[in-house]
């Protein structure tokens, strides 16, 4: 049974929601539930009892961790029935665990920008990128073999195949895919333009903070889904034009990044070991 997200998305934004009433909407979702209890009994809150009851999880993970998690739930649901339905056997986990790390990320990086946001497109879009890499798995099953058996040497040289064999990128697919179900133009052309940010007619923030998210994540090793890529080394983000669109080239911003980007690196794993 899946939660019911907009009541969800109700009681955590009221200044008046009780944690007893989220946690009753919670316990609705026997997914929803495991993955909570998971993450708060993850390293990353060090707590010396494991906690099993859902109220007592609400209380230490905070809202906006709810939020967020009510959102990646149906979307890792979604990948593993794609998965049991694929034809192909592909690296399903790599690519959620890879889209769940850059939604962290990305708004680890925004978090740091004078971009005021007040609701989750940020993480959104991180979460969303690489969508469209899931429609050519169902629409395009020759071609993004043929992709995931080529190794490429960064993700424009994944793109340009994807280009040469269908036409439009994973980007591309992804976005036109999100417009059809109407969502906002903040995350569908975050989407459309996350490889290239430097080329995005508008949100380019946005696109910028998860072409570098991406970016980290892959040099922590979760790679970026199906593809060939090679690692990203230490630093190479700071050549991105996404890096330079949110810090600019040098000086004290650039510096305060580092550190900021250093110490999301390092929080990562445990963060992801509660979501997955």
């Amino acid at each position: 049974m899946q939660v019911n997200n907009r009541a969800l998305s109700d009681l955590v934004k009221s200044d008046q929601s009780l944690t007893s009433q989220i946690a009753e909407i919670i316990r609705r979702d026997p997914s929803l539930s495991a993955r909570l209890l998971r993450m708060v009994n993850s390293v990353y809150f060090g707590l010396s009892a494991r906690v099993n009851n859902i109220e007592e999880a609400v209380f230490f993970l905070g809202l906006r961790q709810i939020r967020e998690l009510s959102m990646a739930t149906p979307v890792i649901e979604e990948l593993e029935r794609l998965q049991s339905n694929s034809p192909t056997p592909l690296p399903w986990k790599e690519l959620w665990s890879h889209s769940i790390g850059t939604a962290v990320l990305t708004r680890e990086i925004l978090r740091a920008t004078p971009l005021a946001i007040d609701d989750e497109t940020d993480y959104l879009a991180g979460l969303l990128h690489n969508v469209g890499k899931v429609v050519m798995a169902y629409s395009f099953p020759d071609e993004l073999l043929e992709v995931t058996q080529t190794s490429h040497a960064t993700s424009a040289d994944v793109c340009a195949h994807e280009r040469r064999l269908i036409g439009w990128d994973h980007a591309q697919i992804g976005a036109h895919y999100l417009e059809r179900h109407q969502l906002s133009e903040e995350i569908t052309l975050t989407v459309r333009y996350h490889n290239a940010p430097d080329q995005a007619p508008r949100q380019r923030l946005f696109a910028a903070a998860v072409q570098v998210a991406d970016h980290l994540v892959r040099h922590a090793g979760i790679s970026g889904g199906f593809e060939k890529v090679e690692p990203v080394k230490a630093d190479a983000w700071l050549g991105l034009s996404g890096w330079k669109i949110l810090y600019g080239v040098d000086g004290p911003e650039t510096t305060l990044a580092r550190a900021h980007v250093a110490n999301a690196l390092q929080r990562l794993p445990s963060m992801l070991g509660g979501l997955i």
